[in-house]
């Protein structure tokens, strides 16, 4: 590794303090060399500078300039005429680093033109050509211009990664990529397994409030289970409107409940205490049908038994350790009836198989694959 004075520049167009993901990127450099963060909001992490991207809005003719470089495929002049990528560009250009790590497609571009012929390594967190292809807004304005970036930038990365099996094989297929998979496990945490108590089941959901992941449907699905079950939310306030629907609608549920929430670094610890990790994801897009979102893992982490939908990348786990129930369709009352048909001993074995799964799916082994990674860069 190279020295303490030359630090690795790691960009990501989040608040790295809530992005489980760069943060874990970051806890495995700062171990072994000195770490530049840019990201976006205040940051501070331990042993490690900091620098906070300057996202600025565009003024009414920044605005009609940058739809008119959309629609017209001037896709370099919108992403060089952005606030945020022009002052980065001043800020950080006049550093050397050994390598630079960009977190999602967004950020290549700025990294490679910051790297100044260094290694990259770009991390993808989503199929970013698909993001939110649900939204018409988003392929009006943006899809073309994600394949874009995509096409012309990917092949200059020195190395790729993303969080999935499905999502790496489509960046193959569609861009020659070749991304080693890293998923968003957490750490490892070393916990008991909770005994289920027959007479109430405990089931917790918790995320950010997105209207499109739907969570009205796991509310729907809550009103379908037995005495047995209670349910759960704690939401990350993303949409307020949507939260005060969401409490509406379970107003009169007698077992549904939401709960303030927990921080990051707390949330498996908290959710050791319930029985079933609940997540009901439409595949409404293509990143929906590929989830393997940090809740899944910290689910397992927790010592839950799992109950998902038929996506492929969590099904895929759940089937090979049994850790869990998966129903046939993302209808509310098929997972119901899944659960409906569990009983305490069926709940403990399952909870008995997270605690293994858990063993594998941690980010002390990820951070094995980011070590390679990074060593590699600097070879």
């Amino acid at each position: 590794m190279s020295s303490k004075s030359s630090p690795v520049l790691v960009l990501s167009l989040s608040d790295i303090q809530r992005d489980p993901r760069v943060f874990r990127q970051i806890d495995v450099l700062k171990g072994q060399q000195a770490v530049l963060a840019a990201g976006t909001g205040v940051m501070a992490i331990d042993g490690v500078t900091s620098y906070t991207m300057p996202i600025q809005r565009r003024t009414p003719v920044g605005r009609a300039h940058a739809l008119f470089c959309l629609k017209t495929g001037r896709f370099e002049q919108f992403y060089w005429s952005q606030g945020h990528v022009i002052r980065a560009l001043a800020d950080l250009g006049h550093a050397r680093y050994p390598f630079v790590v960009a977190n999602d497609i967004q950020t290549l571009p700025l990294a490679l033109r910051l790297a100044r012929g260094a290694p990259v390594l770009v991390d993808l967190h989503e199929y970013s050509p698909r993001e939110l292809e649900d939204r018409w807004l988003w392929r009006f304005l943006f899809q073309k211009y994600s394949d874009y970036l995509c096409r012309q930038y990917l092949p200059k990365a020195t190395m790729v990664t993303t969080v999935c099996a499905g999502i790496a094989e489509e960046y193959t297929r569609q861009y020659g990529a070749r991304p080693t998979v890293i998923t968003n496990a957490p750490g490892f945490h070393n916990l008991p397994i909770h005994k289920t108590d027959p007479s109430r089941i405990r089931v917790i959901h918790h995320g950010v409030a997105a209207r499109s992941r739907r969570i009205e449907s796991m509310i729907e699905l809550g009103n379908l289970l037995d005495a047995r079950f209670t349910v759960d939310f704690i939401l990350i306030p993303g949409d307020t409107r949507y939260v005060a629907q969401l409490m509406r609608q379970a107003a009169s549920s007698r077992n549904i409940h939401f709960l303030p929430a927990v921080e990051m670094n707390q949330i498996v610890s908290f959710s050791a205490q319930y029985d079933v990790g609940l997540f009901l994801l439409e595949p409404t897009n293509f990143n929906y049908l590929h989830a393997l979102p940090n809740k899944f893992f910290e689910f397992l982490q927790a010592r839950l038994a799992v109950a998902i939908g038929p996506s492929p990348e969590m099904a895929r786990i759940v089937a090979q350790f049994g850790c869990g129930v998966v129903a046939e369709s993302f209808e509310p009352r098929a997972l119901a009836k899944e659960l409906n048909g569990l009983n305490a001993d069926a709940l403990n074995k399952m909870k008995a198989q997270s605690s293994q799964a858990a063993i594998v799916h941690c980010a002390e082994r990820n951070a094995d694959l980011l070590k390679t990674a990074f060593a590699a860069l600097q070879q």
